[in-house]
C-alpha cells in the first residue's frame, strides 16, 4: 500500500527486480521503458575480481569527515534468513569500503507499520535513514521530522539516472522543482498472481489468465470445485489496513478512483461492483478463503501452500511465497489486474529513504553512501543479481525498474543473466500492464485504508449485509476524513 498525490510514472520492465523489504505490504506510472541515453556513472560493483572491496561512485564527491554512526531501519527480519544475510554481508562490506562509518541496522518488519509510523516519527523515534511507504512520504515532509537533503542532491551520482517522476515522490510537493527529501528504493504495480496447476486441474487456460472481475468470479467458482481445502480467490477480510488498501487496488482495476475531486467515490457502479464480488464469492459461490487474515503475508502463506487459485499482489510477493514459505515459483503465473465493467487499470506505489530532521551532516553523508550502496548501484546490494541467484532469492520477476537509459540498459542485462524464475509464466502481467492506466495511491492512504477495511469486514463477515447501505456509510466517514484533512 505505497502511494500519494503525484502521478507516478514507471516503466514496466520485461525483467525484474529481485531482493530487499516487501514494496507491496500496504504500507503496497505507465508504460514502456524510458528511452533516455544518459551515460551511467562510473559506479563500481561491491567488488573486483579477486573480491576486494571497491569505493561506490558516490565515494568521490562524497565523504565523512570523523568516525560516524547511523541508525538505519529495515534489516530482514530472521524469518528470511538468506536477505538477512545478504544485508549484513553488505553492511560489512560496505564498512569495509567506508571504515570511517558504522551502520547500526535494526530488523523491522513490516519496515513502515502504519499503526506506527507517524507517532513514531512526530516522537523523533525514526532512525537516522528511515524507510518510507511513498504514501507516507509528503505527509512526512509536511511534518517538518525530515531533514531537506537538496544541497547533497548534485552529489549523488545515480540521482539523474533515476525515472524522474520516481523522485519527484521525494521532493517537496511531489514536483520536479521541489527540495529533495529523500531517495526511492524500489516502486510495483498490481496484478493477479495464479497457480498454473490448479488453473490446468480446473479446465482453465494458464496461458490467458481472467482478463475480467466476471471472469474471476466463474474461474474461482471452478477452482473451489475441485474438492475439500480448494480456495479460489484469496483476499484480505478488513483488518489492520489491508482490506481497505485491496478494496482500493480493486477500484482501481475498475478504472474509478476512490477520492475524486477532494470527496469519496466509492458509493458508485465500481463500489458495487467490487463489494458484490467479494460478496458473491464468499458466500454465494463459496470459493473464497473463510479464515479471518490480518496481516499482510497471511495471504502469501495461504498462496504458497499450493490450494489457493488467485490472488491480487506486486510481483515482490513472489518472492516472499519462496523465501518465507518454500513457494516452487514454477507453479505461478501473473497477469494483469483484471478489468471491471466501468473500466480498468491498477495501482502503484514504492518506497523508498527519508533522513530524520536531527542528522548531522556527516550522517546524512553515510546514509546517502549507504542508501546508493544498497539500493542504487548496479552489481551490490538488491541489484547484486548473482548472489541473489546463489542464495536461491527469485530473480527475474517482472517489477518496474527504477533506472533509466543506459543504467537501465546494465540493470537488465544483469536480470535476465542470473534469472532463476520462469520468465514466460509473466508475459501476460507484462504485456497486459503496459495497457492499463496506472492509478498512484492517494494522500492519506493509510487513514483511507483504515476506514474501508470496515467497508470490506461488513461484506466478509455478514451474508446479508446491504452493500448499498455500507457504501453511503463508509462514504460519510471518508468525507469526514477528508474535510478534516485539507
Amino acid at each position: 500500500m505505497k502511494y500519494q498525490r503525484m502521478a507516478i510514472v514507471i516503466a514496466v520492465a520485461s525483467v525484474v527486480t529481485a531482493a530487499g523489504c516487501s514494496s507491496s505490504s500496504p504500507k503496497a506510472g505507465s508504460g514502456s521503458p524510458a528511452g533516455s541515453t544518459s551515460p551511467a556513472p562510473a559506479t563500481s560493483s561491491p567488488s573486483d575480481s579477486n573480491g576486494s572491496a571497491q569505493p561506490s561512485a558516490a565515494a568521490a564527491s562524497l565523504d565523512v569527515s570523523k568516525p560516524t554512526t547511523i541508525t538505519v531501519n529495515c534489516e530482514p527480519p530472521k524469518n528470511q534468513p538468506g536477505q538477512r544475510q545478504e544485508w549484513l554481508d553488505d553492511v560489512a562490506s560496505f564498512q569495509k569500503l567506508h571504515p570511517n562509518i558504522t551502520i547500526e541496522s535494526h530488523d523491522a518488519f513490516p519496515c513502515d507499520d502504519p499503526n506506527t509510523f507517524m507517532p513514531k516519527l512526530m516522537s523523533g523515534q525514526e532512525e537516522n535513514v528511515f524507510y518510507s511507504y511513498v504514501t507516507d512520504v509528503q505527509t512526512a515532509i509536511d511534518s517538518g521530522q525530515v531533514l531537506n537533503i537538496q544541497k547533497y542532491a548534485d552529489d549523488i551520482p545515480q540521482l539523474a539516472n533515476l525515472q524522474d517522476n520516481v523522485v519527484n515522490i521525494f521532493r517537496k510537493g511531489g514536483t520536479a522543482d521541489g527540495d529533495l527529501y529523500g531517495v526511492p528504493f524500489k516502486n510495483y504495480t498490481m496484478g493477479l498472481i495464479y497457480n498454473i496447476p490448479l488453473f490446468k486441474q480446473a479446465g482453465l487456460d494458464p496461458n490467458s489468465p481472467p482478463a475480467t472481475w466476471d471472469d474471476v468470479i466463474a474461474a474461482a467458482k471452478k477452482i473451489v470445485a475441485l474438492g475439500s481445502g480448494y480456495v479460489g480467490y484469496a483476499d484480505y477480510q478488513g483488518a489492520n489496513n489491508v482490506g481497505g488498501w485491496h478494496f482500493v487496488a480493486e477500484m482501481f482495476a475498475h478504472g474509478t478512483k476512490v477520492v475524486d475531486g477532494g470527496k469519496a467515490n466509492i458509493d458508485n457502479p465500481a463500489g458495487h461492483d467490487v463489494l458484490n464480488a467479494l460478496k458473491t464469492m464468499k458466500w454465494q459461490d463459496k470459493s473464497m478463503n473463510t479464515t479471518p487474515l490480518l496481516q499482510w503475508d497471511d495471504l502469501n502463506q495461504l498462496m504458497a501452500a499450493g490450494k489457493t487459485g488467485m490472488m491480487i499482489g506486486a510481483p515482490d510477493v513472489l518472492n516472499e511465497m519462496k523465501t518465507k514459505f518454500g513457494a516452487n515459483l514454477e507453479d505461478f503465473g501473473m497477469g494483469p489486474m483484471p478489468a471491471g465493467a466501468q473500466g480498468s487499470g491498477t495501482l502503484a506505489g514504492g518506497d523508498g529513504w527519508l533522513f530524520n530532521k536531527n542528522d548531522t551532516p556527516d550522517q546524512v553523508i553515510a546514509g546517502l553512501l549507504w542508501v546508493e550502496y544498497e539500493g542504487l548501484t548496479p552489481g551490490a546490494g538488491q541489484f547484486n543479481y548473482q548472489r541473489a541467484a546463489a542464495d536461491k532469492v527469485a530473480v527475474g520477476i517482472p517489477e518496474p525498474n527504477i533506472f533509466k537509459g543506459t543504467l537501465e540498459q546494465q540493470n537488465e542485462q544483469e536480470k535476465s543473466k542470473y534469472a532463476n524464475v520462469p520468465m514466460d509464466h509473466f508475459g501476460p502481467f507484462i504485456s497486459g500492464t503496459e495497457k492499463l492506466t496506472l492509478y498512484p495511491e492517494p494522500a492519506n492512504a493509510q487513514a483511507i485504508y483504515k476506514i474501508l477495511d470496515s467497508a470490506v469486514s461488513a461484506v466478509m463477515t455478514n451474508s446479508k449485509v446491504d452493500v448499498d447501505a455500507t457504501l453511503k456509510k463508509y462514504t460519510q466517514q471518508l468525507n469526514s476524513l477528508l474535510s478534516n484533512s485539507k
